[in-house]
C-alpha cells in the first residue's frame, strides 16, 4: 500500500516519519531532497536519499583534505588563466 506523504514543506514530525518510513523513499524519488524530521517543531533528523548522502560526505572528504582544495584551486585558476591542453594532445601523450 503506498502512503502518499507531503514533501512540500520538507519536513515531518517524528510520528509522521515513524508511521510513513517505508513510504518515505518513494516520496524522495518523485520529488529529490531531504525531508527534516521534527520533535516539537525544531528539526531534529534528517532523511535523504543514499546517493546524496554519498555525495555530501564525498563532497566534505574532499573539502576538508588540504592537498586536493590546492590542486582544485590550481586547476581552476589554470582555467581561467586559459592554461589548457586539448584532450587529443593527452590521449596522444598517454597512448590512449
Amino acid at each position: 500500500m503506498y502512503i502518499e506523504v507531503d514533501i512540500m514543506h520538507k519536513d515531518i514530525s517524528i510520528t509522521d516519519a515513524r508511521n510513513r518510513l517505508t513510504a518515505l523513499p518513494e516520496a524522495l524519488e518523485q520529488e529529490p531532497g531531504a525531508i527534516a524530521v521534527t520533535r516539537k517543531g525544531k528539526p531534529v533528523l534528517a532523511i535523504l536519499p543514499w546517493d546524496l548522502y554519498e555525495s555530501l560526505t564525498e563532497t566534505l572528504e574532499i573539502l576538508s583534505d588540504a592537498e586536493l582544495m590546492k590542486q582544485l584551486r590550481a586547476s581552476i585558476s589554470d582555467i581561467e588563466r586559459g592554461r589548457l591542453t586539448q584532450w587529443d594532445k593527452v590521449k596522444a601523450e598517454l597512448g590512449l
